[in-house]
Order: C-alpha cells, then sequence, then structure tokens
C-alpha cells in the first residue's frame, strides 16, 4: 500500500477564519430580520364579518358547539384560534369565553377566536 505523497499540501487556515468573519456580519442581520418578523407575526387581525359571542357551558360531540345558547355547528376544517393565536381542538374550548365566530359560506361556523382583553374591549367600541 503506498501512502499518499503529501507535498505541497497546505492547509489553509487563514482563508477559512476570514470567510467565517465576513459571513458573520452576514448571518447576525439575517437572524435580527427574522426576530423582527416573528415578533409582527403575533399581532392578528380579525375579520370584519367575526361576530362577537359567548362558548356555553354545555359540552357536545364534535362537530357541535355551544355558542350563545344555542347548538350551531363547525364547518369541516373549522380552526379555533386561542388568545396567542395557536389552534385548539374542540374539548378544549373553555366555557364562558369571549370569542369571535366568523361563519363560512354555508352558515357553519369556519373560525372561532378566543379574544384577548384588547380585542374585547376594540368589540365593545364598534
Amino acid at each position: 500500500m503506498q501512502t499518499p505523497d503529501l507535498k505541497g499540501f497546505r492547509f489553509q487556515l487563514r482563508h477559512s477564519t476570514t470567510a467565517i468573519s465576513s459571513a458573520l456580519p452576514a448571518a447576525l442581520l439575517a437572524l435580527l430580520l427574522l426576530a423582527t418578523g416573528t415578533a409582527q407575526a403575533q399581532f392578528r387581525t380579525l375579520p370584519e364579518n367575526a361576530k362577537r359571542a359567548t362558548v356555553g357551558t354545555q359540552q357536545y360531540s364534535l362537530p357541535y358547539i355551544d355558542i350563545g345558547g344555542k347548538q350551531l355547528k363547525l364547518a369541516p376544517g373549522g380552526l379555533i384560534y386561542d388568545e396567542n393565536n395557536r389552534t385548539i381542538v374542540h374539548a378544549a374550548l373553555p366555557p364562558g369565553a369571549d370569542v369571535a365566530v366568523v361563519p363560512d359560506m354555508n352558515g357553519d361556523i369556519g373560525r372561532i377566536y378566543i379574544l384577548t382583553p384588547a380585542e374585547q374591549a376594540k368589540f365593545g367600541q364598534k
């Protein structure tokens, strides 16, 4: 077995550190822009056709939900958002919560938003 001839081989450490130091400002800028984008994504805009309601205490099996004392149907693919704009399941909807209900084109509930205190105040102004 022959040993490889390493004559003339030089590891250029100086060039790799230069490349890393030149890419560092760009990486920091990208990280800053990413962090700014996620901070702005936390604000949500409720649809204009949303109606304010209160979740009832009666628990129905899916797809039915007690909203304002009425048994309403959650549309196929209907979503429920909590105060932090995360989707939650039907059983996690807290009784007595103030919500914004958005109907779909068939009259079923397309989306439900659990309102934050600031959104509750905004709905009170309308």
